[in-house]
Parts: C-alpha cells; sequence; structure tokens
C-alpha cells in the first residue's frame, strides 16, 4: 500500500530541520496503557447503559485490548483493576494475556466501593477499616508480583464533605502511615504512583487534593514512589504542563492517566475537549526526555455511552497524534527565539508543529509497522465488534458507575 503524501510532509519536514527518520523511529517506540474496564460497561452515578458486545470478565477485556493494539501497534500493555479482575490463577492471566498481544500493566487497587470505605479507606476513623485497605494494597502487591507488573497506581476516594466531621491533619497522618506500611512490600524494581484529584465523591476536602500533596507524600516515602497525572482532575484554568514539567524536572512524575473533560472528571475521550492542552504536555515530554524514560502513559476513561472499542482506538490514536506533533515542533529555534525574548515568535514554534497535518507521517509509521495506515477506517471495515457481540450479547445495566 502505497502512501503518496508521506513524501511532500517529510520534505517539509527536514526543510524545518526534523529528523524524520528519528521521529519515526519514536513513534514506533510509543507504549499507551489501555484500561481493563474501559471495555467493559460502566456509567455515571445516574446510570450505566449497556452496550452490546462489551466485555464481561477480564479474559473477554484482554481480547478487547489485544485488538486494539493489533490495529494500533501501540497498546501492549493492558492496566487491571483488583477486585473487578481479580483471578485464582495469575500465571494463566499472564499466558492469556500473551496469547492475545498484550502483556498486564499497571495494578489498580479499588479502595471506594465496599461499604466500609465510607467514611474513607486508609484514612477512615477507624484503625480496623484502615488495616482492611492496607491489607487490599499489599495483595495488590503480591499481584504485581504474580503479573510481573511494575507499576501500582493508587487513587483514593477519601475525603470529607462537611467542615469538622474529621480532622484534616490527623487524616493526613493516618495517609502516611498507611502508604508507609505497603511501600515495603513492592516488587524490587517497581514503583507507586500516587494520584490527586480535588474534589468527587469528597465535596469539602480530599486528601489528596492536588500535585502537590501527591508530590509530598511521594518524597517521604522514597525513590519507587512517584506522581501519577489524571489529565482530568484538576480545576477549571490548570495549567497541567505546568504540573508536568516541574514534576519532570523533579523526577517524581511517575505517569499519566489520559482523558479529557468540559468541566470536571468528565472522563471523555482523550484529546477532543482540547487537544492543544494534549499537545502542550507531550511537548513538555519530548522536551525534557532525557528525564521522560520512566514515565507511564494510561488511558483512565469511564465510557458511558460511546461504543467501547471505539473509543478506545481514539484515544490511543488521539495520543499517538498529540506525541507526533511534539515530536516535529522545532526546538532550536524555539529556544533561540525564547533566547530573543521573541515572545509570539516562540509561540508561532509551536503553532505551526500543531497545525501541521501528521497523518502522513503516522500512516507511514503504521505500513513500516506492518498495520493498516489508518487503524480507524480499518476497525470499521472489519466485524469483530459485530462478533464481539453476537458472542456476548448485553450484560445487564446497573447504576453506581461502576463495570457490570
Amino acid at each position: 500500500m502505497h502512501n503518496q503524501y508521506y513524501a511532500p510532509l517529510a520534505e517539509q519536514l527536514t526543510n524545518r530541520g526534523i529528523d524524520v527518520e528519528a521521529v519515526k523511529e519514536k513513534l514506533k517506540r510509543q507504549h499507551i496503557e489501555t484500561p481493563s474496564w474501559g471495555y467493559g460497561n460502566s456509567g455515571t452515578r445516574f446510570k450505566t447503559f449497556p452496550w452490546e458486545g462489551a466485555a464481561r470478565t477480564i479474559q473477554e477485556k484482554l481480547d478487547d485490548a489485544g485488538y486494539i493494539h493489533r490495529l494500533t501497534g501501540i497498546a501492549p500493555s493492558v492496566a487491571i483493576h483488583i477486585p473487578w479482575d481479580k483471578t485464582d490463577d495469575y500465571d494463566a492471566l499472564k499466558d492469556y494475556a500473551k496469547a492475545q498481544g498484550v502483556a498486564i500493566g499497571a495494578v489498580n487497587p479499588n479502595l471506594f466501593q465496599d461499604e466500609a470505605y465510607k467514611l474513607g479507606s486508609i484514612t477512615h476513623p477507624s484503625g480496623s477499616v484502615r488495616e482492611e485497605a492496607i491489607a487490599h494494597l499489599v495483595e495488590c502487591c503480591e499481584i504485581m508480583a504474580k503479573t510481573d507488573s511494575t507499576l501500582l497506581s493508587l487513587w483514593f476516594a477519601d475525603g470529607t464533605n462537611y467542615a469538622g466531621q474529621d480532622s484534616i491533619r490527623e487524616r493526613k497522618h493516618r495517609m502516611e502511615a498507611a502508604l508507609a506500611a505497603v511501600y515495603p512490600y513492592l516488587p524490587a524494581g517497581s514503583r507507586m504512583l500516587i494520584e490527586y484529584k480535588f474534589f468527587e465523591p469528597a465535596f469539602y476536602h480530599t486528601d489528596l487534593a492536588d500535585w502537590g500533596m501527591a508530590y509530598a507524600t511521594a518524597l517521604k516515602l522514597g525513590e519507587q514512589a512517584q506522581v501519577l497525572v489524571d489529565t482530568g482532575h484538576h480545576a477549571q484554568g490548570t495549567n497541567v504542563a505546568h504540573i508536568v514539567a516541574f514534576l519532570l524536572d523533579e523526577g517524581r512524575l511517575g505517569g499519566f492517566h489520559f482523558n479529557a473533560r468540559r468541566y470536571a472528571d468528565d472522563d471523555l475521550i482523550v484529546g477532543t475537549n482540547n487537544p492543544f492542552e494534549l499537545f502542550e504536555i507531550y511537548t513538555e515530554l519530548v522536551a525534557a526526555e532525557d528525564r521522560a524514560g520512566n514515565v507511564a502513559y494510561m488511558i483512565d476513561q469511564s465510557h458511558n455511552i460511546e461504543p467501547k472499542l471505539e473509543a478506545m482506538l481514539l484515544s490511543v490514536l488521539n495520543c499517538q497524534s498529540a506525541y507526533a506533533k511534539a515530536l516535529i515542533v522545532d526546538f532550536s529555534t524555539l529556544r533561540q527565539r525564547q533566547q530573543q525574548g521573541d515572545v509570539l515568535g516562540a509561540q508561532q514554534v509551536l503553532v505551526d508543529a500543531f497545525d501541521t497535518d501528521i497523518r502522513p507521517l503516522l500512516a507511514q509509521v503504521r505500513l513500516e509497522m506492518g498495520l493498516h495506515p489508518d487503524p480507524l477506517a480499518a476497525y470499521r471495515a472489519d466485524d469483530y465488534a459485530r462478533r464481539m457481540a453476537e458472542i456476548r450479547g448485553t450484560a445487564d445495566a446497573a447504576g453506581g458507575g461502576f463495570p457490570t
């Protein structure tokens, strides 16, 4: 299959001083992790709308993840959620994932669904509840070892709804003590990624409300603890690229949960609402690539009304597009204009890269990887989704926003 549009773009980029072959090699090595929960039915606290053919078991989730990887070539791992994806035989699970062309990625504990966690998990006023939560975290560390996972991905719903409900400082101490108790159980060479969220489901205060709190907590734990940035977990107007740059420079940016939002944590397809913000984030990562080698790139989305597979595919492709545009930024000219104080000239360097139609470049990369040049067209022409719908049918819907 010939890509007639690639040569003119390659010439244009070369004239800008871009090493096109180096860009292509980096795109081929890109790694976006997809989440098991994104392949099943999920919804809001109001309603879960079932999707025909949505995955019902961890094996079906791995089937779907393998399919997305075969279409894109850059989604070789799958994050799992415990206990949603719990199994009695993790060796078999690991083998099953391998047979689908993927591997088990981050392990995500569930510390928000049990009745006992009504007032929190590791910050709960009750010591017995905190011990239960710690035991679950340790169990997840053991699952990491069994699945060869190197990431423990932590998000806590812990917080309060009313002033005076609990001691904020004491809850901070409980969280630090709990994470310190779990930290020694991390497998060798693995990392603990600490996520933050400024509100929801707690509405007065959240125990880990922003990147600074997560960063301070990580510093107290040790080198294996880093910050996880969920792109939807910020107040309106927050400069996420600034946070990324700071954490990169400190060596504490552990990874991302990519999604998009309009207001708050809307869990929309990444890159759909503010693609320039996603480009800004990737530009900071490319600019500091010497410090970004260990950063984990993960999708975290709850597809409420969207087709599960197509939504996941678009998320991966939008991350690929943003990365490609960041790779063609003329950083030499950018730095020169920054040093000259050329405010608008420097900004235009970024705009030029963002406005470039990089689809011919991505098509060429895919062809060289033995893939279809247009994964979305390949998906729409394929019958995988139809076959899965026939095999799986439609799972029962449920409220509460959790996978069914």
